[in-house]
């Protein structure tokens, strides 16, 4: 089947412009308050729960880390560098939640 012209460039500019937004940079909070409170529940030496492990995998998947079953010449130096970037999230943004 044929595509009528005039189809393809109007379905190709929003494919591309669904790019560029997703690559704009993030000026709000990175993490959420559930986020903030299962960080620093991890924190303790409490029991985590699967939703506080759950939590802080999504908090790392924001700051680049993708967990691939597949090989990954990079580990552990990409888990390493996600762990620091939501360290610093935490402290800047969870102030509260920090303890002593």
């Amino acid at each position: 089947m044929k595509n009528p012209p005039g189809t393809l460039l109007p379905a190709l500019v929003i494919l591309v412009a669904g790019c560029t937004v997703g690559r704009m940079a993030y000026t709000g909070p990175h993490l959420t308050p559930a986020e903030c409170r299962d960080v620093a529940a991890l924190r303790t030496n409490a029991a985590p729960t699967m939703a506080q492990h759950e939590s802080e995998l999504a908090a790392l998947r924001k700051a680049g880390y993708n967990p691939s079953p597949w090989y990954d010449p990079y580990y552990p130096a990409d888990l390493q560098a996600a762990q620091r970037l939501v360290d610093y999230w935490f402290q800047t943004e969870c102030p509260h939640l920090q303890t002593g």
